[in-house]
């Protein structure tokens, strides 16, 4: 069974900066995309910025320029540093990720979410 560990949510001031770390547990046989995403209440969930396996990125671009996101493959965990941070980017943020296990075959898991609020 897979899990998806998140953390590093918070209250920030606009301008400030927040780090979100997700960690991949489980028989994982291959990763082939991290992800983060965020959703408000009423809205429908949107991507923030993804990594492929080979390290390809692409990111929204309302967070173009703001956000870094990045891998440590060997503790399979992904990260999204956001700066420069806006209340339009008060939401909660999930963690997506594409891989296999043993069957080898491709699915999709999601986290449990972490809340991040811009507010002064």
């Amino acid at each position: 069974q897979v899990q998806l560990v998140e953390s590093g949510g918070g209250l920030v001031q606009p301008g400030g900066s927040l780090r979100l770390s997700c960690a991949a547990s489980g028989s994982i046989f291959s990763m082939y995309v991290m992800g983060w995403y965020r959703q408000t209440p009423g809205k429908q969930r949107e991507l923030v910025a993804t990594v492929t396996s080979d390290g390809r990125t692409s990111y929204a671009g309302s967070v173009k320029g703001r956000f870094t996101i990045s891998t440590d493959n060997a503790k399979n965990t992904v990260y999204l540093q956001m700066n420069s941070l806006k209340p339009e980017d008060t939401a909660v943020y999930y963690c997506n990720t594409i891989l296999s296990v043993s069957d080898r075959t491709p699915r999709n898991y999601w986290g449990q979410g972490t809340q991040v609020t811009v507010s002064s």
